[in-house]
């Protein structure tokens, strides 16, 4: 029975450690954020009432600090992008340039989207040749390409999952594994380089859980 409970204990232990990494993150972005989380308890009408407020508010003010912490950073968007929930395949730095322009990949209900970081008019001509190598493997899906920033015609930071996950649906799931499979012979040729500047924050996956109240 004891080695039974160990693994549960050790799933239990990995999810309070999240819990403790994601809440001294939001404290570094908000100071007062245990303060206004007791507020929050104490007012409530009823212990579940008031659990389930401040789970919420401390969810959006995690969200909240893990983009003020990404911010400005190389591959910002790809961390964004992990907030996607199951059913999509998020591909970081599948293809970038000497001046650190990034493009990234998911691959879900809408197809391929080809997500750019970077310098508008220099992702154009990146964005354009990851089309026509997508194109050459999967030219049945639909390919989209998004610029992710602040620029006039980009999509933010904070609302790119969002944005992504509201796509008009065209590849059903059974057609989902032909398409990867695709490409990764596709990917099989690229020259294996890491994303410039060191690696995106490694504290997301916790955030993302406890924003869904996991």
């Amino acid at each position: 029975m004891a080695k039974t409970d160990k693994p549960a204990k050790a799933k239990k232990e990995g999810r309070l450690k999240q819990l403790a990494a994601t809440y001294s993150m939001t404290r570094e972005h908000d100071p007062r954020i245990g303060i206004t989380l007791a507020a929050i308890f104490v007012v409530s009408a009823g212990i579940v009432f008031g659990i389930l407020l401040a789970v919420i508010y401390f969810g959006r003010r995690a969200q909240k600090a893990m983009y003020a912490q990404i911010e400005g950073r190389p591959g910002a968007a790809a961390a964004a992008l992990g907030m996607l929930r199951r059913g999509w395949q998020v591909d970081p730095a599948i293809a970038f340039n000497r001046n650190q322009d990034i493009v990234h990949r998911v691959v879900g209900p809408p197809g391929i989207v080809l997500i750019g970081e970077g310098n508008p008019n220099r992702l154009r001509s990146l964005l354009a040749g990851e089309r026509r190598k997508h194109e050459r493997v999967a030219s049945e899906t639909t390919i989209h390409e998004l610029i992710a920033g602040d620029g006039e015609g980009a999509v933010p930071i904070p609302r790119l999952a969002k944005h992504v996950g509201k796509m008009k649906k065209t590849l059903k799931p059974a057609d989902m594994t032909d398409v990867l499979a695709r490409l990764r012979a596709l990917d099989a040729n690229r020259s294996n380089v890491p994303i410039p500047k060191g690696p995106v924050p490694t504290n997301m996956k916790g955030a993302r859980q406890h924003m869904r109240g996991r």
